[in-house]
C-alpha cells in the first residue's frame, strides 16, 4: 500500500471530523436560541409589559396597550398546536 494514500485518507477522514463536529455545534447552538427566544416570547415579555403598565401608571402617563405576542415555530417538524 502505498504511504501517500494513507495520508490522504487520514486527511479527508480528519477533515470529515471536523465538519461534523461544526455542524452539530451549529445545530445545538440554533435550537439554544430558539428555546430562548420562545421563552422570551412566552414568559417574560408579558411580565415586562406588565411592569411598563405600572410604572407609567405611576407616573400618570398613558401608553397604548401592548401588541400581542404571538409566537410561531417556522420549522415543519413541530405540529402547530405543539408546544
Amino acid at each position: 500500500m502505498n504511504p501517500y494514500w494513507l495520508i490522504v485518507g487520514f486527511t479527508l477522514a480528519t477533515q470529515f471530523f471536523v465538519f461534523l463536529r461544526w455542524l452539530h455545534r451549529r445545530l445545538r447552538d440554533a435550537a439554544m436560541e430558539r428555546a430562548f427566544v420562545h421563552d422570551v416570547a412566552t414568559h417574560h415579555l408579558p411580565h415586562i409589559y406588565h411592569a411598563l403598565r405600572l410604572i407609567a401608571a405611576h407616573h400618570g402617563v398613558e401608553i397604548d396597550d401592548p401588541p400581542p405576542v404571538n409566537f410561531f415555530e417556522l420549522s415543519a417538524d413541530r405540529k402547530p398546536d405543539q408546544r
